[in-house]
């Protein structure tokens, strides 16, 4: 049975920010269970054509209220534009805290962090965003939990910074085991460094 991977998409969603996990968890290539996982799209309705920051146009799949955690492996929350509006996103920041009280994961990068930050979510764990300041900016009681790092993991909830999309998909590759430990270090190397090398131990990983 396949494992599907929501990600919110909405107008002036930043597409390069979860790019790196969707792509890798839609290719079987290298994978522990090659395609156990399917990425599929929520908005906040159903067949409401959304456009990226970057002009792609995209249907979503389902809408928000069509999502149940107990029905997916991951949300994945990307940054954009209007996190930082009051109310911005309501829907969906209420679906992500739907999410973790009920066990299942949760992967916010930038500007999502703040809306998560706005709700509570990030008052009482470790988590990162852009900048503490920019979080601070929300008036959220969390700032002693913030950690200067990439992106930060605790238990079903991972944040990242908008600048660290490579290090953002890492972990969510390693939270959902979608490869093995020494693939997951090659694949990062591969994309981190640029060298070719790092293409061959990922193949030669895979394949042990």
């Amino acid at each position: 049975m396949r494992s599907t991977v929501h990600l919110y998409v909405f107008d002036g969603f930043a597409d390069w920010e979860p790019a790196f996990a969707t792509a890798g968890l839609n290719n079987p290539d290298f994978q522990r269970e090659p395609g156990r996982f399917e990425v599929r799209t929520v908005g906040a309705q159903r067949d409401t054509v959304v456009q990226s920051m970057g002009g792609l146009t995209v249907v979503p799949d389902l809408g928000l209220d069509q999502l149940r955690p107990a029905d997916s492996a991951m949300l994945i929350v990307p940054g954009g534009r209007g996190w930082e509006a009051d109310g911005a996103h309501v829907w969906a920041v209420n679906k992500a805290a739907d999410f973790l009280d009920q066990g299942a994961p949760v992967a916010a990068i930038c500007g999502a962090t703040a809306g998560l930050a706005k709700a509570g979510l990030l008052d009482d764990r470790p988590h990162t965003s852009n900048a503490a300041a920019y979080l601070n900016g929300t008036g959220y009681d969390g700032a002693d939990w913030y950690l200067d790092e990439p992106v930060v993991v605790d238990g079903n909830l991972i944040t990242a910074a908008g600048m660290a999309p490579l290090e953002f998909a890492r972990e969510i590759f390693r939270l959902l085991e979608v490869y093995d430990d020494d693939a997951l270090e090659a694949w990062y190397q591969l994309y981190k460094t640029g060298q070719s090398a790092w293409f061959a131990r990922l193949r030669e990983a895979a394949a042990a």
